[in-house]
């Protein structure tokens, strides 16, 4: 049985990376979202995660729990080691993951690729103050951070979503069928 693909979504906050892995899933049912343990708290919404405390976080590094973890934004973020049974399985596993971790996933998964998903600045800036999660400081430092470079060497499609939801699923969808990719 072939491994399956495990499919890092990234892109800058406010791009609607939980929108458009949830479009995918609903249209690619097999393709498996992976809820990430993240330090923020439940009620912030957004994506389906765990929430924990930062020394409950600790603890399941310890005990391994994690395939591959990081921090950013203040927030640790951690993908679990059951992804590692669905990619076995040979299911395509769907992740919202940071671009600072990427390089060392290309070096734990074999089957790794991005999902890079963009949007125009003023996009973003109405996406973030209307989430209202974080303060005009924070919105402005998250746009600063927009446009950092992906890591050399990484097999990565690029999806624009600055129009509706529906047209970015479906080119989504069209370029992670496995015959495309």
């Amino acid at each position: 049985m072939t491994q399956g693909r495990l499919i890092a979504v990234v892109g800058p906050s406010g791009v609607g990376k939980d929108s458009v892995m949830a479009g995918i899933h609903q249209a690619l049912p097999q393709m498996y979202p992976v809820r990430r343990v993240i330090t923020r708290a439940p009620e912030l919404g957004g994506e389906d995660y765990d929430a924990v405390s930062t020394s409950q976080f600790e603890a399941l590094d310890e005990d391994r729990a994690f395939a591959i973890h990081w921090g950013a934004h203040g927030l640790y973020y951690g993908i679990p080691v059951t992804v590692n049974d669905q990619l076995g399985k040979g299911t395509d596993c769907l992740v919202n993951f940071s671009r600072k971790a990427l390089a060392q996933a290309a070096e734990i998964f074999p089957r790794f690729m991005v999902l890079n998903i963009t949007a125009k600045p003023e996009t973003l800036a109405h996406r973030l103050a209307a989430r209202g999660r974080e303060t005009e400081g924070e919105i402005a430092k998250r746009l600063a951070q927009a446009d950092k470079p992906l890591p050399a060497g990484l097999k990565v499609i690029h999806l624009a979503n600055d129009g509706p939801l529906s047209e970015t699923v479906a080119r989504g969808v069209a370029l992670l069928q496995p015959a495309s990719v």
